[in-house]
């Protein structure tokens, strides 16, 4: 099997066993539902830390694969801060609707990156 279909198995493995042990907790009385949403949101943003990780790998041509992964790392980085403070310290719909806008932001700041480096890299 592909290493990365195995990455992502193991993912949504961890994810969905995560949710379920945090489901069982909340049901048990240990946790409330707020609680079980953050821990299943904070994984999942620890999802698509990794993924932004390998972005720049599979999209960047060799040469400027430096460059990409610079904008890439801060970018990304920048939105996962953004994304656990809010989860960490706002109300709700602010946590949702603001670290959502932050993801959104920092994956496009870093797909729009590797996709102008590849189109120079073809007229070049």
């Amino acid at each position: 099997m592909n290493k990365e279909i195995t990455g992502s198995l193991l993912w949504a493995g961890a994810i969905i066993g995560l949710a379920l042990a945090a489901t069982f907790a909340e049901q048990q009385g240990y946790i409330d539902g707020d609680m079980t949403t953050r821990i299943v949101l904070g994984a999942t943003g620890l999802m698509i830390a990794w993924y932004g990780n390998r972005l720049p790998k599979s999209l960047a041509p060799g040469g400027r694969a430096r460059q990409v992964n610079r904008i890439a790392g801060w970018s990304l980085a920048l939105s996962g801060l953004v994304y656990a403070a809010l989860w960490a310290f706002a109300p709700f719909q602010v946590a949702l609707i603001g670290g959502c806008g932050a993801i959104i932001v920092g994956m496009a700041v870093t797909i729009g990156f590797c996709l102008s480096q590849r189109s120079k890299a073809r007229t070049a």
